[in-house]
């Protein structure tokens, strides 16, 4: 065996968590992978909606990796941190300028030709393996919005291929200044080009829904819009045995259905709570190793669900007491109100719009529910 295969095997993850799932810790999804690669590969645009802790941004990633059509290019950026419409446009341009290269000369050979009045900073690590920085310097004053948006047509032109632009965390657009006008800007030009599709996705559920289901706004009907569903106990309970068993260790199917139903099958919560109890177990999962695993993942979620609740008002708090205490509809009624003292009934759809901004709680034809399962379990206890 080769020291590097040994490297690699002693770094394999048993389960993944907090970041993007890929290899042997990617489960299921294959009728949704399926299908996003189908859409990839005819041009068509696609909204991927669900709530967080899905993996929305890992098959986003599986498909890329399987899309092999040389005349096919997909090109994947993270817009979270931009705060700013020209944020967004130098991020833009960046990923675009790198990931439809090859090399770095390519790369400044690209900028020369697309984006001839700017003088690039390229920063390189002294590490050979390592990525290199580019910034751009895009502003008002050197390029116009439609240019840049306009950019991976004329690449996709020039090198005779079709690109497709996926873009996480899309939610961001609807935060800028000026939000509406930007959206504008955006859909003006990229419902025209003819050799791109756009992949848009992101972790708030609530405002990706308010950005593309509402008529009234810009991204309305953009594209085929994509419902990541939970992934099913059945299909996680031999993924979880089978990582165990690469462990050399043991976990029952029940237990294995106890992890999945204790965080409602949110992916992201089923391999953390996994690892958990893979960590506590020495030779076979037991009961003990379960309930020890949910400990550690409160803890571990606490700072973060802690951090949420800052800044709520008393009337918030009580209103989420109220749906931990299983009370999802006729908030406005005498019981309720004095129960929980949520203030007057005008004040009870402020509380659910403040609380739905924040992904806190998410509503249905049945009512009003904590989105979070682990943080309504960390909110009861608390």
């Amino acid at each position: 065996m080769h020291a590097k295969q040994q490297i690699y095997i002693y770094m394999e993850r048993a389960f993944v968590y907090g970041m993007s799932v890929e290899g042997v810790n990617f489960t299921d999804r294959v009728k949704e992978t399926k299908r996003l690669k189908l859409d990839f590969e005819n041009g068509i645009n696609v909204i991927l909606i669900s709530p967080r802790r899905m993996g929305k941004s890992s098959i986003v990633k599986k498909v890329k990796s399987e899309v092999t059509n040389p005349e096919i290019k997909v090109v994947y950026m993270d817009v979270y941190d931009c705060r700013s419409e020209y944020d967004f446009y130098n991020r833009f341009a960046t990923v675009l300028m790198k990931e439809t290269a090859s090399k770095s000369e390519q790369i400044i050979e690209n900028i020369k030709r697309f984006l001839v009045r700017l003088t690039p900073k390229i920063s390189f690590s002294p590490e050979p393996t390592s990525d290199f920085s580019l910034s751009l310097g895009i502003t008002p004053q050197n390029y116009q919005p439609e240019e840049i948006l306009q950019l991976p047509e004329l690449i996709a032109q020039e090198q005779d291929k079709h690109i497709v632009v996926c873009i996480d965390e899309f939610q961001q657009i609807g935060e800028f200044p000026d939000s509406v006008t930007v959206q504008k800007r955006l859909r003006s030009v990229w419902q025209h080009q003819q050799h791109v599709s756009y992949c848009l996705f992101g972790s708030k559920k609530h405002l990706m829904t308010k950005l593309f289901q509402n008529r009234k706004m810009p991204f309305y009907q953009f594209g085929e819009m994509m419902y990541l569903d939970k992934i099913s106990t059945e299909d996680w309970v031999p993924f979880i045995q089978s990582r165990f068993e690469h462990q050399g260790k043991k976990i029952s199917t029940d237990l294995a259905k106890r992890i999945c139903e204790t965080v409602e099958n949110y992916s992201s919560y089923v391999q953390q709570l996994a690892w958990n109890v893979l960590a506590e177990t020495e030779d076979e999962a037991t009961e003990q190793d379960i309930e020890n695993g949910i400990e550690a993942l409160m803890a571990q979620c606490s700072g973060l669900f802690q951090e949420q609740l800052q800044g709520l008002t008393s009337y918030q708090l009580n209103f989420l007491r109220a749906v931990c205490n299983e009370v999802h509809t006729d908030f406005g009624s005498k019981s309720v109100m004095e129960e929980y003292n949520l203030g007057s009934k005008s004040n009870i759809a402020r509380i659910k719009e403040a609380l739905l901004d924040r992904e806190l709680i998410e509503t249905s034809q049945d009512g009003v529910y904590l989105e979070d399962p682990v943080f309504r379990m960390w909110f009861n206890k608390r």
